[in-house]
């Protein structure tokens, strides 16, 4: 695809709208915690095009924009500098509605859409024992009952009702409840930027990767 033409007097939307985007995909990779050659491999995209895409050298298709938008757990309208609708600052208890995943429950804990999700998160007794997880981002965890296990590479950690674990999602992971009643914890992590990538939580889904540790 060619470098865009200068717009005729006039001009169309596309073409007024490419300052603001080239800028926008930018931050919206650095939001994400990726680099080029990370984000461009997810988006099906060579990290020269991105890099020219970031630069506004080239206008980026509306595939590339949503395979984009998917990458960076965003949608088109941001990619394209549009404002959002204000969200509530406040997630009331009544609103949490329980979701099962896996033999997981998680309560959505902050508003959608943001560079990081928070949940509240119970876990049964051997949930993720043989799952590994590695994907780009940060993940904060805080146990409020029960005792959790979290491996980080070769490293074991018991955590007890208080304490907290902060780490990168690039280091190969899991978390597994100690006690037969489950744990019960607050988790934060950066918004997972593969298409294939899902959650932290409940069982093994397509994209996981699965090492013995």
């Amino acid at each position: 695809m060619s470098p865009p033409s200068p717009a005729p007097s006039g001009g169309g939307d596309a073409a007024d709208a490419l300052p603001a985007v080239a800028p926008q995909l930018r931050e919206l990779r650095r939001r994400a915690a990726l680099t080029l050659e990370a984000a461009a491999s997810a988006a099906g995209l060579s990290p020269a095009h991105l890099s020219r895409l970031e630069t506004g050298q080239r206008q980026p298709s509306l595939p590339m924009l949503l395979a984009l938008a998917r990458t960076y757990g965003t949608t088109v309208s941001e990619l394209l500098g549009e404002t959002p609708a204000d969200r509530d600052a406040v997630v009331r208890a009544a609103e949490m509605e329980p979701t099962p995943a896996g033999g997981w429950t998680y309560w959505q804990a902050g508003a959608r859409g943001r560079g990081m999700q928070a949940l509240r998160v119970h876990a049964p007794y051997g949930a993720q024992s043989d799952i590994v997880r590695v994907h780009p981002g940060e993940e904060w965890l805080h146990v409020l009952d029960g005792r959790v296990r979290l491996r980080l590479g070769d490293t074991s950690y018991t955590l007890a009702p208080g304490d907290s674990a902060h780490f990168d999602s690039l280091t190969p992971h899991r978390i597994t409840a100690v006690d037969p009643g489950g744990a019960d914890f607050l988790f934060v992590h950066t918004l997972l930027q593969s298409p294939a990538a899902a959650l932290c939580l409940g069982g093994p889904t397509r994209g996981d990767r699965h090492d013995g540790h």
